[in-house]
């Protein structure tokens, strides 16, 4: 009898599991954060997209954004910080509602989750050793099998170092700083990375780096990430994202974030 309880117990469990995810799987989204209160954002620190300030606090683009969404959407919001390279798979297991992190729309990204209309756009650039690469001015001085070239794991810039210098070594970190370092000590040859990220260093550190391009190699749109089926939130962002691009507030805070480093000192 009591084997009997168990198998009815899982069995049920089971069923229970199964609506769930048939739930989910119906576009519940937009309701979900709603009747939460809350919308749950994965995100990675990427300067000067999201980074922390002196205090500790989250500042930067994409973190504007996200709390512009969720004050029009009439929720709390609550951030959670996420190694990029696992960033995908936490979505799609439901650790958070949707990524909001400066990821580039890509073929190989739409497989596995679903974009919102562009609400940016970003771009490849490239800072260099000035000691171990000097002189250098166009791609085909870095596809080489003799230079090393470093960029984060699981980014759109370890994608460009791939396509766009398939001779040269590759070396990828989980974070910018890393590689960052890695071109301090002369480790690597330069570091690929979104704009203007390889622009601050090589203002940072004027005299050990320079940019050998002027401007960016890749363009690449940036959407929010959700997961599939979820028509309702993706109709919703879309048009949030038209209402901001029309208001100016995406052009005044990308303006701030890109183009001044009136911020500089609150993260210094």
């Amino acid at each position: 009898m009591k084997r009997i309880l168990s198998v009815l117990i899982v069995f049920s469990l089971l069923i229970l599991v199964s609506c769930s995810f048939k739930k989910h799987e119906e576009g519940k989204l937009l309701e979900d954060i709603q009747k939460r209160g809350v919308i749950r954002v994965g995100m990675s620190t990427f300067v000067p997209w999201a980074m922390n300030d002196k205090e500790g606090n989250l500042i930067g683009f994409e973190i504007d954004v996200a709390r512009e969404l969720a004050k029009d959407m009439g929720v709390k919001i609550d951030f959670i910080p996420t190694k990029w390279s696992g960033i995908i798979p936490s979505l799609l297991t439901g650790k958070f509602d949707v990524i909001i992190g400066g990821m580039g729309i890509t073929e190989e990204r739409l497989e596995k989750v679903d974009f919102s209309d562009p609400y940016d756009f970003s771009g490849m650039s490239i800072v260099a050793s000035r000691k171990i690469a000097p002189g250098f001015s166009k791609i085909d001085d870095f596809n080489k099998e003799s230079i090393t070239i470093a960029a984060r794991l699981g980014t759109t810039a370890a994608e460009a170092v791939k396509n766009n210098f398939p001779r040269a070594q590759v070396k990828l970190f989980d974070d910018e700083s890393q590689a960052i370092q890695e071109l301090l000590t002369d480790r690597v040859h330069a570091v690929v990375a979104s704009a203007p990220l390889p622009e601050f260093q090589s203002i940072k550190y004027k005299d050990r780096f320079y940019l050998p391009l002027k401007d960016t190699f890749t363009k690449e749109p940036v959407g929010f990430a959700i997961r599939k089926n979820e028509e309702p939130a993706k109709n919703y962002f879309n048009e949030w994202i038209r209402k901001k691009q029309n208001d100016g507030f995406l052009a005044e805070r990308k303006n701030y974030w890109f183009r001044t480093r009136d911020w500089e000192n609150r993260i210094e």
